[in-house]
């Protein structure tokens, strides 16, 4: 059974940094993982993705460059840096995780999901 637990979100003013963390259990190591988030009102977006040994990564346009996403598959552990941070970046962050080699950016695409956490941005 997967499972996947998020950590490290909080508030930060606006410019500053925050890591947060995703622990999965119950996955093969051919496992694409991704970060997602969801701003009141609004869909779910992807933030970004990174296959199964992390050589390969993508990125949505609004992150790129700041945001970084990397995983520990002997740890077990999902991870993303956020720098330069502004208020539009404030969401529940959700880690995804779902089989196979490629990347994923469809919410649709991955069939195991963490609670969230919450990210805020203040001015």
């Amino acid at each position: 059974q997967v499972r996947l637990v998020e950590s490290g979100g909080g508030s930060v003013q606006s410019g500053g940094s925050l890591r947060v963390s995703c622990a999965a259990s119950g996955l093969t190591y051919l496992t694409v993982m991704a970060w997602f988030r969801q701003a009141p009102g609004k869909e779910r977006e992807l933030v970004a993705a990174i296959n199964w040994s992390g050589s390969m990564t993508t990125y949505s346009d609004s992150v790129k460059g700041r945001f970084a996403i990397s995983r520990d598959n002997i740890r077990k552990m999902l991870y993303l840096q956020m720098n330069n941070l502004k208020p539009k970046d404030t969401a529940v962050y959700y880690c995804a995780a779902d089989r196979g080699p490629r990347i994923l950016t469809e919410s649709s695409q991955y069939g195991n999901w963490g609670q969230g956490t919450q990210v805020t941005v203040s001015e």
